[in-house]
């Protein structure tokens, strides 16, 4: 039994059969080659060898499903030449993205679960793509940067080293002594259970302010617990200035109206009268 265009039956399921068979064993090469890469090699270049591998099994097998249902391979070739170059003059975004990508992958300045800030977002990298990367900020939402300005711009990665340091910005009233505050904040390093001992804690004047003294008071913690150290160090250090008596100034604005403001006193003054006086 054979269709209108002279093509049997069995060649379009024999065909079927083919890209079928190209998306499973794809997919199980695939995987196979990430198991035996994925201890040699980082998260992302896993990703990018399994997506190779993946593609390169299934093209063979789509073009053997094209030759299997009566297509040339130099037409589908030819024809697959001429919408590469028209969509390369169409799309040279896209090639700029994909160039930049490369660029991306040789230089790795982050990889597949760190934690970067790019372009005035913050996230975690949970995709690299030819086009694009792909983040998951702190309130789960999911952001697309592309390649190419992630190239042009200032990237920071947070996660590239295993511990972090905190700076908390502490101002305190003229009148206290610095050298019991210092002495103060750097017990509360010691005491605390996130802050490392190695390197050690400091405390620095940073300047003299309208009102207070700023300290800079800087301690090291495990990337994974940088949050909650900052944020239980701040409770602390509250706690301990204010049971030590330490005061922390603060700018105070009186605003008076109603009852307690007497009104304004209004002066009418005629221009006759001061030309008189002239």
């Amino acid at each position: 039994m054979q269709m209108a265009g002279g093509i049997a039956w069995g060649q379009w399921l024999a065909a079927a059969f083919l890209l079928l068979l190209g998306l499973v064993l794809g997919s199980l090469s695939a995987r196979s080659v990430g198991h035996l890469v994925g201890k040699r090699t980082s998260r992302h270049h896993e990703v990018m060898i399994r997506r190779l591998v993946f593609y390169l099994v299934f093209v063979v097998f789509a073009m053997a499903a094209l030759r299997e249902a009566g297509f040339s391979l130099q037409v589908v070739l030819g024809a697959a030449g001429i919408l590469t170059v028209a969509i390369g003059f169409a799309s040279q975004t896209s090639a700029s993205n994909i160039i930049s990508g490369l660029f991306l992958v040789m230089e790795k300045p982050f990889e597949i679960g760190d934690v970067i800030e790019a372009d005035a977002t913050t996230g975690e990298v949970v995709a690299i793509d030819l086009l694009s990367v792909k983040l998951r900020t702190p309130d789960n939402l999911y952001v697309r940067i592309p390649n190419e300005t992630l190239i042009k711009t200032r990237v920071i990665n947070r996660s590239r080293f295993p511990i972090r340091r905190i700076d908390l910005v502490i101002g305190i009233a003229y009148a206290e002594d610095l050298e019991r505050v210092k002495s103060l904040l750097l017990n509360l390093a010691e005491q605390s259970p996130v802050c490392l001992e190695e390197p050690k804690p400091f405390v620095l004047v940073t300047g003299f302010g309208a009102s207070s003294v700023d300290l800079q008071f800087s301690f090291w913690v495990v990337k994974e617990e940088y949050l909650e150290g900052r944020g239980s160090m701040m409770i602390d250090v509250k706690k301990a200035l204010d049971q030590e008596g330490i005061e922390i100034p603060f700018p105070h604005t009186s605003v008076y109206a109603g009852s307690h403001s007497a009104p304004f006193r209004i002066q009418l003054v005629d221009p006759e009268h001061t030309k008189d006086k002239d």
